[in-house]
C-alpha cells in the first residue's frame, strides 16, 4: 500500500537517507527549516519524488500543512557536540519547542504512527552513574549527570522528548516509535562527528593529528542500516508504545583504532597527539539490540570499514568540488 509519509529534518542527514529509502513506493513530503539541512544535489535529485515543505518548527505547524499523512518521521533536531557545548541555550529551545509543536499538530491526525528520534544521550548519565550496564538496553532510569555542564542540553532534550511523546500517545491513543540512534554515521552527516570530523582534518593534511578520548569506546552505525531499523520499526501493526534502540552491535570499537581505520581507508598516517575526553564523554557506550532484533529480525550490513569508505568518498568528492568552485 502506498502510504502518505512526512519527514521533519527531512532535508538533514538521516532524513534525507530516510525520504531516499521511502520516496519510490510513497507519497513522501519533507519539513525542514534549512537551519542545519542542505539545499545540494542530492535534495535536488529527490525533488520530482517528494515534496518540500520550508517551515521552522519552533513556531507552531501552519494550517496548511495537510492532516492525511499515515506516517510521521520526527528528526527535526539540533544535534552534536559541538553545538551541545557551544549553544546549549539554542538546542533546548530548538528540540523542546520543534517536538511540542509537532505533538499539538500530530494529535489531530487520524489513525497515523509517530517516529520520534531519541539518543543514546539520553541515558549517558545513567552509565557514567553507574545504574545502566553497557550494552545498554532501554529500561534503564534516566540520569541527568550534570545539568551545569552544557553538552548535557542535547541529553535532557531527549529525555523531555521521549516523556512529552510518551504521554501525549498516551493522552491521545496514537502508536509511537521513540527510537534511540547510537553514533549513526555516513555521507552528508555535517562535520560536527567525529568520523567526518577525522576525514576533513587528514584531507587538511592535520599531522600530528589531535584524538580526543582515545580510550573511548563506541559502537558506529551506517546511515542506511539505521534507516531499515526505523522503517521497520515503524511499519508494525502494533498500536502500542515502543521504545527502541537502534544501532550497530558488532564492531565495538576504541576511538584510537577508529582513527587507524579511517586512516587506513583515507591513506594517510599521521602522529597521533592524544588528549583526555571532554567533560561527560561517556567511557563506553554499546546498545543492547535485542528487542530491535526480536522485533523486525534487524541485522546491520555495512560493517564499519565499508561504511567509512563510502562516507570518505562521498567528503573527498564534496571537498574537491569545493576546491574547482562547483
Amino acid at each position: 500500500m502506498r502510504k502518505k509519509v512526512l519527514i521533519t529534518g527531512g532535508a538533514g542527514f538521516i532524513g534525507l537517507h530516510l525520504a531516499r529509502r521511502l520516496a519510490d513506493d510513497h507519497d513522501v513530503t519533507l519539513l525542514d527549516d534549512f537551519s542545519r539541512g542542505r539545499h545540494d544535489d542530492e535534495l535536488d535529485d529527490l525533488r520530482d519524488r517528494v515534496t518540500l515543505l520550508t517551515h521552522d518548527l519552533t513556531l507552531p505547524v501552519p494550517a496548511s500543512v495537510p492532516r492525511d499523512f499515515d506516517e510521521v518521521y520526527h528528526l527535526a533536531a539540533v544535534v552534536g557536540v559541538v553545538y551541545s557545548n557551544e549553544e546549549p541555550q539554542r538546542v533546548l529551545r530548538t528540540n523542546l519547542l520543534s517536538t511540542i509543536h509537532l505533538l499539538d499538530w500530530f494529535r489531530e491526525l487520524d489513525g497515523a504512527t509517530l517516529c520520534f528520534a531519541s539518543s543514546s544521550e539520553a541515558y549517558a548519565g545513567s552509565v557514567t552513574a553507574g545504574v545502566a550496564p553497557v550494552p545498554t538496553p532501554e529500561d534503564v532510569p534516566l540520569v541527568v549527570s550534570d545539568p551545569t555542564v552544557a553538552r548535557s542540553s542535547y541529553g535532557f532534550s531527549k529525555i523531555a522528548g521521549e516523556l512529552l511523546c510518551r504521554n501525549y500517545a498516551q493522552a491521545y491513543g496514537f502508536p509511537l516509535r521513540m527510537v534511540r540512534f547510537h553514533n549513526v554515521y555516513g555521507p552528508r552527516m555535517g562535520y560536527e562527528h567525529v568520523i567526518p570530523q577525522f576525514i576533513e582534518r587528514l584531507l587538511g593534511g592535520d599531522d600530528p593529528f589531535a584524538i580526543y578520548g582515545a580510550d573511548q569506546y563506541r559502537a558506529f552505525c551506517y546511515v542506511t542500516d539505521a534507516v531499515e531499523a526505523i522503517v521497520g520499526l515503524t511499519g508494525l501493526p502494533t498500536k502500542e508504545i515502543l521504545l527502541v534502540n537502534v544501532g550497530n552491535d558488532r564492531e565495538e570499537i576504541r576511538i584510537g583504532d577508529l582513527a587507524r581505520v579511517v586512516f587506513d581507508v583515507v591513506g594517510r598516517h599521521p602522529a597521533l597527539d592524544v588528549h583526555p575526553a571532554p567533560p561527560l564523554s561517556p567511557e563506553r557506550r554499546v546498545p543492547d539490540l535485542t528487542r530491535l532484533r526480536s522485533l523486525t529480525g534487524y541485522e546491520p550490513r555495512v560493517d564499519l570499514r565499508e561504511g567509512v569508505r563510502r562516507t570518505y568518498e562521498w567528503y573527498a568528492r564534496v571537498r574537491a568540488d569545493r576546491g574547482s568552485g562547483e
